[in-house]
């Protein structure tokens, strides 16, 4: 999305809210020149004295120092306010905005221009607090050794979400390369991966994985948004059906101290189901234990990374699996 596309407004939308920016900048810092507020705006001088003038007129009561150290202030004890607003709402909203998913969305220059304006508006007692707690806690939604998925349609996908417009996608899932025209009705971000929930005529919203879209076109059409439809609710229903149906056996395993460890990795649901299956300790200090598994070939895939710390006893089709991965591997090594 270009730098000063918004999804709200034109350019006219960019001077309002450049104007609110300069009222807040002066509000949170007090005196400011007019080369610092230039450089923090990202404009000319000629534009920040331009916009000081258009705030005088409007009635904001700014001061001009001249001199060396001179610069922009407001009047003493004149100040906008928040109201109702109390302070672990305020320290909230600061530990709440993720500044990655933001830019991903074409919102960074917004969410940074939100964040000064709510800190100038604060109570002198609050805004200290606010300011630690982005200086002290910082969300990272994505996952160890990972890098963001792809995120090249989702600028205009959001688009297409605000505006209520139909898109037509080229989309690929495990059953192969599809075409679809769909009706988006919200994104999530989930550990690092962004999903759309999206329907299609008749049909009930499906979930699409941004990154599986290889072509996006945007129509002109729009389209009436269930007026029942809540996003958080459809995420969390799911979510769940979707793990309630990716195991769909369970495998029995002898497990070591050190195996039973590295079966927690595996997953929140193998670990809870471990932790609950686990039996008694045997005179080699190792533990039968039943885990949920999504497949044969899945699972022997995570049985590989427990190494000899872990042998499965059922099912047959699982052990025979690992004998010929082994064998396999063997021969490759052998060679």
């Amino acid at each position: 999305m270009p730098r000063h596309v918004s999804y709200f407004g034109d350019t006219g939308f960019v001077r309002a809210s450049r104007l609110l920016s300069v009222l807040m900048l002066l509000q949170s810092r007090g005196r400011m020149s007019a080369q610092a507020l230039a450089a923090e705006l990202e404009v000319s001088v000629r534009t920040v004295y331009r916009d000081v003038d258009e705030l005088s007129a409007a009635g904001v009561p700014v001061w001009a120092d001249r001199g060396r150290l001179g610069g922009f202030q407001l009047q003493p004890g004149w100040r906008s306010r928040v109201d109702g607003l109390t302070a672990p709402e305020a320290q909230a909203l600061f530990l709440g905005g993720l500044p990655g998913p933001a830019a991903e969305l074409g919102l960074g220059e917004a969410m940074a221009s939100a964040q000064l304006k709510l800190l100038a508006a604060l109570p002198d007692g609050w805004r200290e607090d606010a300011r630690r707690v982005g200086s002290r806690f910082h969300l990272d939604p994505i996952d160890w050794y990972r890098g963001p998925a792809a995120t090249d349609h989702l600028p205009a996908i959001a688009q297409a979400v605000w505006s209520e417009r139909r898109i037509a996608v080229r989309y690929e899932s495990w059953k192969g390369v599809t075409r679809r025209r769909l009706e988006p009705l919200g994104l999530v971000l989930k550990a690092g991966v962004w999903y759309m929930a999206a329907g299609s005529g008749k049909e009930p919203p499906r979930t699409y994985r941004l990154s599986n879209i290889l072509e996006l076109v945007v129509s002109e059409e729009r389209f009436a948004r269930p007026k029942d439809f809540d996003l958080v609710a459809y995420w969390l229903a799911s979510t769940r059906r979707f793990e309630r149906e990716l195991y769909r056996d369970s495998a029995v395993l002898r497990v070591s101290p050190l195996g039973m460890k590295r079966l927690r990795g595996l997953s929140t649901a193998v670990a809870d189901a471990a932790d609950k299956a686990a039996g008694d300790v045997d005179t080699w200090g190792w533990r039968r234990v039943t885990i949920p598994i999504e497949s044969v070939d899945h699972a022997a895939g995570q049985m590989l990374r427990l190494g000899p710390e872990a042998q499965v006893l059922r099912p047959a089709a699982l052990r025979k699996k690992l004998v010929e991965t082994i064998a396999a591997m063997a021969v490759l090594y052998d060679a």
